[in-house]
């Protein structure tokens, strides 16, 4: 058998084809590391051996009879729980939901990929809800960074990003209503994709649905375009979903990046005008910018001209939060994760004017981001202004405010915007801890995004790696 942990989605459906090794030996090897390591990380909620394997197996045969489906054919992916899948209960990290229940039905995500052949290896954690940007839950315990098990993974699709950083699934999906695949991509040193909103299809709609963005989280770019080659088909199921539109994002990630897009003009802004990194994360990303100049593009450092967009963002979340919890007995709120419930109860005390002014606001910095763009076909930031900390916390140490948008000032802009983004790995901190830089395009211009993203990513030449504890385990 072979040593399929940490191999690309792209690398397997290779030798698939080839015939050097099998769906059924990679899915078989990637459960055991799973069984052996997860419980030092808690990326996984729920592993069903005997449903990965059939899976496997039914691809197997479509390789062997010469009628492989679709294209991540036999490729394990990774499923956050809060994705409806038909042969496994999704309970959303809450002990509200009945572990038993199993719906049946599939999220538009998870129907593509099964359409396309995929191996589901599991199904990853998320805080209660998704509700905030670290990992842990009353059920499962704390999700741990791979990089240092005492530091958080950050959230909310925590679990996704650490099982691809271990290299236990070449591919995950995830959710960002904030910057929930952004934030644990770059805490953990992964891939972390953010599409346009509506780019790919969300069902069924909740509280959320104007924030929420469907993603892929991988190892490398054109992993997470591959995916988006599968996820982007769209469905009937989301009214905001947008149109097809016969994009090979894969194709996008090919070739020189000035011959893909021409001279591409980078705004670069480490601070968005108001927030104040980490200078090591400043120094990291900022090194990593000037490949960009190497490639071609222009590069100027200035800022977009937004204001601080965490008024109007905390409005629209909370509100969101309370209108899950509204309707709910006594009985059960006992059941719910105490600062989410006390989330839940000031945002009560919002008022409809309230939300009309986020609205507004909302459009108003909308408009003002798409003039900004007018200028430049890029936005380069630090993904998050600081590194990991540690596990078990909701916030760093010091921050000035109690909730999670408070410490992650660059990644939610763009849910309320609705912007392409993307976390790539930069390097690493002197404390061996990843950074992320993240790229935000125009809206809809995913391939372009994708394309700069992968150019800077070759580019770099870091080289893929594990963890050292891994080997040890």
């Amino acid at each position: 058998m072979g040593d399929f942990v940490g191999m690309t989605a792209l690398e397997l459906l290779h030798g698939y084809r080839k015939k050097s090794f099998s769906p059924v030996e990679v899915a078989a090897e990637l459960l055991n590391k799973i069984e052996r390591l997860n419980r030092h990380v808690k990326a996984f909620c729920l592993i069903d051996r005997d449903t990965s394997l059939a899976y496997a197996r039914e691809a197997e045969h479509r390789y062997m009879s010469g009628n492989a489906r679709g294209l991540l054919d036999g490729v394990p992916v990774a499923i956050k729980d809060v994705f409806y899948t038909p042969m496994w209960p999704t309970v959303f990290g809450s002990q509200i939901i009945d572990p038993e229940t199993t719906l049946g039905c599939a999220a538009p995500c998870i129907a593509a990929l099964q359409r396309n052949g995929y191996t589901p290896i599991g199904k990853t954690t998320t805080p209660e809800f998704g509700w905030k940007a670290v990992t842990d839950n009353a059920i499962d315990g704390i999700t741990r960074n791979p990089w240092d098990r005492d530091k958080t993974s950050g959230g909310s699709s925590g679990g996704a990003a650490v099982a691809v950083s271990l290299g236990l699934s070449p591919l995950a999906v995830g959710a960002d209503g904030g910057g929930s695949i952004r934030i644990p991509a770059s805490f953990c040193g992964t891939v972390g994709f953010k599409p346009s909103f509506g780019q790919v299809p969300h069902w069924p709609l909740g509280t959320f649905s104007s924030l929420v963005h469907v993603g892929p989280l991988a190892s490398t770019v054109e992993d997470c375009a591959l995916m988006m080659n599968v996820i982007s088909e769209p469905d009937h199921r989301d009214i905001r979903a947008i149109p097809r539109r016969n994009i090979d994002f894969l194709a996008a990630t090919e070739g020189r990046l000035i011959e893909r897009t021409g001279k591409l003009r980078i705004a670069y802004s480490p601070s968005l005008g108001y927030v104040e990194p980490d200078p090591m994360v400043v120094s990291n990303v900022s090194a990593s910018v000037m490949h960009f100049q190497e490639l071609g593009a222009e590069v100027v450092e200035v800022d977009p001209g937004i204001d601080d967009a965490s008024a109007a963002f905390g409005c629209l979340f909370c509100a969101g939060i309370a209108s899950i919890f509204r309707a709910m007995d006594s009985t059960r709120r006992q059941l719910v994760e105490p600062q989410l419930l006390e989330v839940a109860e000031q945002a009560d005390k919002l008022s409809l004017p309230d939300y009309l002014d986020a609205l507004k606001w909302r459009d108003n910095f909308v408009e003002r981001l798409q003039e900004f763009f007018l200028k430049y076909d890029l936005l380069v930031t630090p993904t998050l202004p600081i590194t990991a900390f540690s596990a078990g916390a909701n916030v760093p140490d010091n921050n000035p405010g109690s909730l999670w948008y408070s410490w992650t000032p660059y990644t939610y802009p763009f849910n309320l915007s609705g912007h392409p983004a993307i976390s790539i790995n930069c390097g690493f901190s002197g404390n061996g801890l990843p950074v992320g830089l993240q790229i935000v395009g125009r809206k809809y211009a995913d391939e372009t995004v994708l394309c700069a993203a992968a150019a800077l990513q070759n580019q770099q030449g870091l080289k893929r790696r594990l963890p050292g504890w891994v080997d040890s385990v």
